[in-house]
């Protein structure tokens, strides 16, 4: 009994070991496919100039075009992975996301090149890999396995601005392109050889799209604000990639092969900064203040960049500035996504909210070529500080927002008047503000205040694994006796 008691404790407190293995290797699967996008970034424009039919527009087409694929075949991978399996469909996406950077690394055309990132950003495997996610881990923890995957994005961002011009450096971009290939296989190896099969697939909203909520999501205005607001953030960024490593070479006389001595020291620094705003955002309650403030500090790093530009301390300093700005809102754009929809409909308000992002990576990456080449450096660093004003003023009219956390919790197969028996239920527990019960799918959707959530009250209302399936086991049985015994009649 005692043995018992000490089990159930750990499992309530800390992922399983299978838990933690499947978390980690999809964190490193996701990480190991950012970084192939993200690597040329920093350098691409720097060698652009070598391919035939350069233009400066097609530099941020080339850059940015892996975001209109992305955000147009994400959710369709998501679903066709309900349909045809988790893996199989992740399996597709990299082995397309290997082809686009086979062809981008054969590729001595600007078309080629620009082929090759849209088959990149084709391999949207984003969503069935937070599926499978959700497959692997438990109702309750959930909400940290989510974390450890968006904690490996951040890094993984981080990693290749510093790493692209290193590798640049050693093996070129085309060099860059064929280890992103590379980077594709090896996923495939984790996921195939580490990455536990999940014992069945359901529809999670939590974490997928469900498509009959996308009409209720897109009509949100608040969820839209945020929407606008990581569209334009990855517009900024990608514009702002498009010029400022030209800008480093040309302008600030900075060797190419020296670039990472600005980006490393400023990603390191900007990352640290970063945690006291995150802190005061989230723990002191003034997660309106910090996120209007770090859209507005965006803009001063743009104006920087805009009238000093042609001198490292220049770039140094707007760097800073911005990456402080930026870790602080993409760390905070999701959290407050969850805090601002419904429980049930978290899934798919991240769905859009993810399309959204890549729908601003291609925006900035056409405007800022097309900027570049038309006015200047100065008019594509203009755009983004504009770009940023109009989203302060957005940002203004945000609501604050409620300080709840998303909780699942598995109440087994109900009916739709036990269901509604159960939100009754499930409010009057103290810490939970908001609760959703899908009978179809024995889950309650929660919003609940993590700092006076009665989680012991909670745990009555759910039920074990076993329970579920020795339910589910005795509906199929039932069914089977019932089909029986009408082909006997």
């Amino acid at each position: 009994m005692t043995q018992d008691t000490s089990q159930k404790t750990s499992t309530d407190d800390a992922m399983l070991p299978g838990e933690r293995r499947a978390v980690f290797s999809l964190a490193s699967i996701y990480a190991l496919r950012m970084m192939g996008l993200f690597m040329i970034l920093p350098v691409f424009s720097l060698y652009a100039h070598t391919l035939e039919g350069y233009t400066p527009a097609l530099i941020g087409l080339a850059i940015g075009i892996y975001g209109l694929t992305q955000a147009a075949l994400q959710i369709p991978f998501g679903m066709a992975s309900d349909r045809f399996g988790r893996k199989p469909v992740i399996i597709l996406g990299l082995l397309i996301f290997a082809i686009g950077s086979v062809v981008a690394a054969s590729a001595d055309t600007m078309s080629g090149v620009i082929l090759g990132r849209a088959l990149q950003g084709a391999g949207a495997i984003a969503a069935a890999v937070m599926a499978l996610v959700a497959d692997l881990t438990r109702e309750e923890k959930r909400l940290g396995a989510m974390a450890v995957i968006g904690m490996s994005i951040g890094v993984a961002f981080a990693v290749s601005l510093v790493a692209g011009p290193l590798f640049n450096s050693w093996i070129g971009v085309d060099g860059i392109f064929w280890l992103t290939a590379v980077l594709a296989l090896v996923a495939i190896g984790v996921l195939y050889f580490i990455v536990p099969n999940p014992v069945r697939s359901t529809l999670h909203r939590d974490a997928e799209t469900v498509p009959a909520q996308l009409k209720n999501v897109i009509r949100d205005p608040q969820l839209l604000r945020l929407d606008f607001g990581i569209l334009s953030l990855h517009s900024m960024l990608t514009a702002t990639f498009v010029v400022l490593p030209l800008a480093l070479r040309d302008y600030a006389g900075l060797a190419t092969d020296h670039h990472w001595y600005v980006y490393l020291p400023v990603m390191v620094l900007a990352m640290l900064v970063m945690i006291p705003f995150i802190v005061i955002a989230e723990k002191k309650r003034r997660m309106k203040t910090v996120f209007s403030a770090s859209v507005l500090t965006l803009g001063i790093g743009e104006l920087i960049f805009m009238l000093d530009y042609d001198s490292v301390t220049g770039i140094v300093l707007g760097l800073f500035i911005f990456f402080t700005a930026f870790n602080v809102l993409e760390a905070s754009l999701p959290s407050l996504v969850a805090k601002v929809v419904s429980p049930d409909n978290k899934g798919t308000a991240m769905g859009v909210y993810s399309s959204s992002q890549f729908i601003g990576a291609f925006i900035g990456g056409v405007l800022g070529g097309w900027l570049y080449g038309a006015y200047g450096f100065e008019a594509v660093f203009g755009l983004c500080a504009g770009i940023s004003s109009v989203w302060f003023l957005v940002a203004a009219t945000m609501q604050s927002p409620r300080y709840l956390s998303s909780h699942l919790v598995r109440v087994g197969p109900v009916d739709a008047a036990r269901a509604r028996q159960l939100v009754g239920e499930l409010t009057q527990v103290t810490g939970v503000a908001e609760a959703v019960v899908i009978p179809e799918d024995g889950i309650a959707y929660l919003k609940v205040d993590l700092h006076a959530l009665d989680r012991e009250a909670l745990k009555a209302f759910a039920v074990s694994d076993e329970a579920v399936d020795n339910a589910d086991m005795k509906t199929a049985v039932g069914e089977q006796a019932t089909a029986g015994h009408s082909t006997h009649n």
